[in-house]
């Protein structure tokens, strides 16, 4: 982790266990990412992240991507996504919180790119707002990125 800060790398904690997360958290000097992940509290289950976990990733300056995948956020819906969006936002805060889709091809999601809408549809129906949507679409992103890689 120290090397890699040295190189002005972003350290990403995607699949990372939560020892892992714990040892780098209590390491790392600059923001890591969870570039695609869910969250324990709307989908229990050991591959996403608890709320200490998100915490914690928020003291750090990070960001948390949420996946748009079956195993992240238990229902593969719009509104099921933006559910584990808001209890990350109610977590760790709306400056920490990302779209994290996995559209890699491997996992399968309800709507590709083209279907951000009925994601953005489903937070403005959960009660978020416009400034707060553009940050989890992209703008927590842009800045990690811009501050943390080499110009």
């Amino acid at each position: 982790v120290r090397r890699m800060e040295e190189k002005r790398m972003i350290v990403d904690l995607a699949h990372a266990s939560a020892s892992t997360i714990d040892d780098v958290l209590s390491i790392a000097t600059r923001p890591v990412v969870v570039s695609h992940t869910g969250v324990r509290g709307t989908c229990d289950n050991a591959r996403n992240l608890s709320d200490a976990a998100l915490r914690g990733i928020a003291k750090n300056g990070g960001v948390v991507g949420i996946g748009f995948w079956t195993h992240a956020v238990c229902t593969v819906d719009p509104p099921s996504i933006a559910r584990a969006i808001l209890h990350a936002i109610d977590v760790a805060g709306v400056d920490h919180v990302s779209l994290g889709s996995d559209f890699d091809g491997t996992t399968l999601t309800p709507f590709d790119a083209s279907g951000l809408a009925q994601l953005t549809e489903a937070l403005l129906d959960a009660g978020l707002d416009e400034a707060a949507i553009a940050k989890v679409m992209g703008e927590n992103t842009i800045r990690l990125l811009e501050a943390g890689l080499p110009d």
